[in-house]
């Protein structure tokens, strides 16, 4: 029988706030809410939703953690990224002071130092500068805080370790490990995590980036190291891989990854939480909403994922589909007919009158108890519109309608 690693893997998706950082795309805040939602049923465990400093997300994130509280959100952990800066920290929650989980984040290679600060740090103050943002955290509260080192695969893993060391003792739950660059391979990162973990016995958080086309290899062997020098790993990833640049790495591929590769399968442990079939949904609405397709040959939820065309292929598919598939469809919630309208189509936007949106509420099983409620929803749907520029989905309807409240506060903010 084979022996399954006491310590676990864990996903902290950041899409809502790397992913939408990816130049010329972005989400509106009604999306990223539906987005907080999708990954909520998913079972991931911590979503990075946002800037709590950035005055356009401060009614998002506050609505956002209403939802936790009435418990709409029913697991996940909503975490905001601050710079590791005490001053940052402060605003931070006097906008936001229902935050409970924050991400500390500071540059820690000689690059940076030269390069982004011009020298303006020493190491000695950015240790100083990331230790009082954390005492600045937990003086407010915060229930658990990670500390992130940019650049980290291009820091000294001397300097790593005494980054690490100086955050453990100020009380940091975790190590954000950011291969910012894409810079290591799955050799150089297992290496460096597994002499981290070893040094400070910390829970190692990987943060990989794309340039070189690595994200998902890099994450995955990470986090094996993490777990062989015996600490939790928490792995970070984006819906379809968005983010800066070449993106991160992929929500969908990191978990086959972890589920079905040779050297992980039953050897590793994910967070049973995670229900891969609520991955066709998620990825289908994020590509609606970046307004950007799934490429074919993506893993899982592309359109070729599970195509076959060749007669040595086919014949083999269909004799057994575990010839030449590794899983099936239904694992990533694919197999079932998806209906396209093509004849009279009536949809809510922005310039809708009461007796189209009922006609569309109607499809969606809406029912409001007068015309009042109705009209006062439709306001709502209209803002909805004008805020991610495309129809109204039926999810977010639905979102709208039970929780107008939180609606109302990020689809109608005042600058």
């Amino acid at each position: 029988m084979t022996k399954i690693a006491k310590n676990k893997i864990y996903i902290i998706d950041v899409t809502n706030r790397d992913g939408v950082q990816m130049s010329r795309l972005g989400l509106a805040k009604l999306e990223k809410t539906l987005l907080n939602f999708y990954l909520d049923e998913m079972g991931v465990f911590q979503s990075e939703f946002g800037f709590p400093i950035t005055h356009h997300e401060t009614n998002y994130l506050n609505a956002n953690l209403e939802l936790v509280e009435c418990g709409a959100l029913k697991r996940i952990r909503l975490a905001g990224w601050l710079r590791a800066m005490k001053v940052d920290v402060e605003e931070g929650f006097r906008l936001v002071p229902k935050l409970k989980h924050v991400n500390l984040s500071i540059s820690t290679s000689k690059q940076m130092l030269k390069g982004k600060f011009k020298g303006k740090y020493s190491w000695a103050e950015i240790l100083n500068l990331m230790c009082e943002a954390v005492d600045a955290a937990k003086a407010h509260g915060a229930e658990s805080i990670g500390v992130n080192a940019e650049d980290a695969s291009r820091t000294s893993l001397k300097c790593l370790v005494e980054f690490a060391e100086a955050a453990k003792e100020h009380g940091a739950d975790r190590i954000r490990y950011c291969d910012t660059l894409g810079y290591d391979d799955p050799f150089t990162i297992y290496e460096r995590i597994k002499a981290l973990a070893e040094a400070v016995s910390l829970p190692i958080e990987l943060h990989c980036h794309n340039d070189l086309g690595m994200a998902v290899a890099c994450s995955v062997t990470g986090a094996k190291a993490a777990i062989d020098a015996g600490v939790d790993a928490y792995i970070n990833t984006t819906v379809n891989g968005m983010g800066e640049r070449a993106g991160n790495a992929d929500l969908v591929s990191t978990i086959l990854a972890i589920k079905k590769a040779s050297g992980f399968e039953n050897k590793y442990s994910l967070d049973k939480h995670i229900d891969l079939s609520q991955a066709w949904k998620i990825c289908k609405y994020a590509a609606l909403s970046f307004k950007i397709s799934i490429p074919f040959n993506q893993p899982a939820v592309g359109a070729n994922a599970f195509a076959h065309e060749s007669g040595i292929h086919a014949d083999g598919a269909l004799k057994d589909s575990r010839n030449y598939e590794l899983y099936d469809y239904t694992e990533v919630g694919r197999g079932h007919i998806e209906q396209i309208e093509t004849g009279r189509l009536i949809t809510a936007g922005s310039y809708s009158g009461i007796k189209g949106f009922k006609n569309v509420a109607g499809r969606y099983e809406l029912k409001f108890k007068d015309d009042e409620e109705a009209r006062k929803i439709l306001e709502l749907v209209r803002y909805a519109n004008v805020h991610t520029q495309k129809p109204v989905t039926e999810d977010e309807m639905k979102f709208i309608v039970k929780y107008p409240e939180q609606a109302r506060k990020f689809l109608t903010f005042q600058p």
